[in-house]
């Protein structure tokens, strides 16, 4: 269950503080001076995030196969002034930010692609709550995966706001910016199905 702490007339705003006074295992996230506080999310979730970090990593990140220029962490803590978010997974290019910084807990440089993987309880925040900061902040792309849709939306970011990329379904083949240079297999994401369900991958027409 997401419970949003620090609202209603006359409450203080969240602060860190009360993020560290989340039981473990709990994800905090501050927007708009409200805490946002989530259990660690199901094997589903856990599993999507997982598998795009290594399908992204190896082309991106660690060179074989792809072109490189990227590095990737799994949930980091980003500090935007008084917001304190944590996407599932974030990019940076390296023209812009060479290397992770060592030795700290948080980032406040913003990425410039990040992935929030949908669940029932999160998806409201981070549809309506995280996106407007992640634009503030001038991220240039977000994707939005919904492991039980099986789908990726993806979303460039526009002078006015977000604007509305390809959305993928299934177990397709896409080339999904800004990482274009290598095809993306869908169906490597998604839970197991049985062979006869799941039919031969088909480029994405999307």
């Amino acid at each position: 269950m997401e419970v949003g702490v620090g609202q209603g007339k006359g409450r203080k705003p969240a602060t860190y503080e009360d993020i560290e006074a989340l039981p473990v295992g709990w994800v905090g996230e501050i927007v708009e001076d409200l805490l946002y506080a989530s259990p660690r999310p199901a094997v589903r979730h856990l599993q999507v995030a997982s598998r795009l970090g290594i399908l992204l990593g190896m082309p991106f990140e660690l060179g074989p196969g792809g072109p490189g220029g990227w590095w990737f962490l799994d949930e980091p803590e980003l500090h935007f002034g008084r917001d304190i978010l944590v996407p599932d997974l974030a990019g940076w290019r390296r023209e812009r930010l060479s290397e992770p910084p060592h030795d700290v807990p948080w980032l406040t440089q913003a990425p410039d692609w990040v992935c929030e993987v949908l669940s029932p309880s999160t998806e409201a925040k981070d549809r309506l709550r995280k996106l407007p900061v992640y634009h503030r902040e001038g991220v240039r792309h977000v994707w939005l995966i919904d492991p039980a849709r099986r789908s990726l939306e993806v979303y460039r970011h526009g002078s006015g706001g977000w604007e509305p990329g390809a959305r993928h379904v299934g177990d397709v083949i896409a080339r999904v910016e800004p990482f274009e240079a290598v095809a993306l297999a869908l169906d490597l994401l998604w839970l197991p199905r049985r062979e006869a369900e799941r039919g031969e991958r088909t480029p994405s027409t999307r």
